[in-house]
């Protein structure tokens, strides 16, 4: 997988989580507003899936596997409050209040 080359669209954006995207460690994740960093791999400068004992990559990987979400690099990073969390761009959907 390649690193994305141009900053994310969504980057610097407030994006809401679409309802019923699970959660291991937060039972409100979906919902929640979402300020997006960047792509993930601009950020580490590797995929998500090479990522090896990265947090929030793991508990990403766990997220995938429940969900049964597309393996690929089309993830951002970003936080719910200070918790900073990866979402697939599939999970994310303007919110209704702008």
């Amino acid at each position: 997988m390649s690193i994305h080359k141009e900053e994310s669209p969504l980057a610097g954006k407030t994006m809401r989580i679409k309802e019923g995207t699970m959660h291991p460690q937060n039972e409100n994740f979906g919902g929640s507003d979402f300020v997006v960093e960047d792509w993930f791999d601009r950020i580490l400068g590797k995929s998500w899936m090479d990522a090896t004992g990265n947090p929030a990559a793991m508990i990403f990987a766990m997220r995938g596997a429940m969900a049964q979400m597309s393996i690929d690099d089309e993830v951002v990073y970003g936080k719910v409050g200070a918790l900073g969390h990866l979402v697939h761009v599939s999970e994310l959907e303007e919110k209704a209040d702008g």
